[in-house]
Order: structure tokens, then sequence, then C-alpha cells
């Protein structure tokens, strides 16, 4: 199915008590103020998620058990707020790199595990993914930047977070990858492949808006809950 509009989903369910996880696990959602916090809180907590911790202290993300990295605007601005909190990134590293905690990121959270932006000049991302964030060129010039609206999700390789069905897109650049593509795990199509998700070892990252996709966007958000790479 192609791109198509919609107005964004503003309702979720209501949580679930049957959903809520074992253990007492603490869940860091990044507060650098780039990203779309209040949103992605209430999907976390309506798909089982508690001890939602949503913080600028590196010293709580370097505890958490999980970590979800939201962001929205340029690539640079955000890649700039991440750095201007002090110790975020080395907490980040330490906590997702180094110790393996399951990491999510989110729409410009995930473009921001790229190498580089060049959005507004060119602007380094953690360097987690090979590749690079680039504006969206479709192939067809009649196809409307920024790709706004619901479009497939296209599983390109088996991945336990990603399975196929249709999610909320709002972005005018996306990652490309400098390798092999072997870390791009889903596309979809703007008149051309775009992609959608990427992923290695215990890193993932979507640039659609899972708060905003309804059933599909709860459903990723369950998985990563549970997910252990």
């Amino acid at each position: 199915m192609g791109l198509y509009m919609a107005p964004p989903p503003v309702a979720l369910p209501t949580p679930n008590p049957s959903r809520k996880r074992e253990g007492n696990l603490t869940l860091a959602l990044i507060d650098y103020g780039a990203g779309n916090l209040h949103s992605v809180a209430n999907a976390l907590k309506a798909a089982g998620g508690r001890d939602i911790a949503v913080t600028a202290d590196p010293v709580v993300v370097a505890k958490a058990d999980r970590i979800v990295l939201p962001g929205v605007g340029a690539f640079g601005a955000c890649a700039a707020a991440l750095r201007a909190v002090d110790g975020m990134v080395d907490a980040i590293e330490q906590r997702v790199r180094r110790e393996g905690a399951p990491f999510l990121g989110i729409c410009v959270g995930m473009q921001l595990m790229a190498d580089a932006g060049e959005e507004l000049g060119e602007h380094p991302g953690l360097g987690w993914i090979p590749g690079r964030v680039r504006l969206l060129t479709p192939d067809d010039p009649s196809a409307k930047v920024p790709h706004m609206g619901w479009n497939d999700v296209r599983p390109t390789v088996p991945h336990p977070l990603i399975v196929a069905g249709e999610a909320y897109f709002l972005h005018s650049y996306a990652f490309e990858s400098n390798g092999s593509g072997a870390d791009v795990v889903a596309t979809t199509d703007h008149a051309g492949p775009v992609v959608a998700a990427i992923a290695r070892d215990n890193l993932a990252g979507v640039q659609f808006h899972p708060e905003k996709s309804q059933g599909y966007g709860l459903a990723l958000l369950e998985r990563f809950l549970t997910w252990r790479p």
C-alpha cells in the first residue's frame, strides 16, 4: 500500500495491567529538549511499561535497564542538544555500547545513531551504525517532501522488533547505509525505497513514530519492553 495522509492519532489505549512486565525494570526516556516526550511516555505506559524515568540525568541513564532516545527537529540541533547535557553521551555509550542495555531510537533519535547528518550543514552523529542522514530525494519529483503520513513498513531481514505493517512517518531526511546495508532491517516506499528501521545487536532505531502509529506502534513498544538481545 502506498503513502496516504491521515491526522496523527492522539488517543492511546488505557494502560493494561495484564501487560505489566515482571521485575522492577527502569526505562530511561532521555529528555534533551528535542523529543516528543509526553506522547512517547504515554505510549510506553500503554504498552505496559512501568518505572519510566523521563530524565536528563546521566546517572539515571547509566543505571537504566532500557533506554529510549526520541527526537524531533533538525539533526544538527538534536545532536547539539544531546551533547549539551553534561555527561549524557558518555552515559549512553557506557550503558548501551559497553554494557548492552537494549536501546531504541525514534525518528531523529534513530538518525543520531548514524555517523553524520547533512541537515543544515554536516554534523557528527553517535557513529553506532555506519551511514549518513541525507535529504530525501524521491525518484518521482511529484512526491512531496517531507514524507508525511501512513506508509508500509517492509522488513528486509527478520528482527524480533520489526514486523510488516503500517506506521506514521514525518521526516524530510533519511538514513542511508555506508556499507552493505546489513543494519537496515526495514524499508518503506516514497517514490523509491526509504530506510524505515535499522538494528544491530542491542541497538534498534525506527524512522517512524510508534507513539503515533496506533496498534502497530504499541505492539512494537511491547516487543521492545521484553526484548533480550
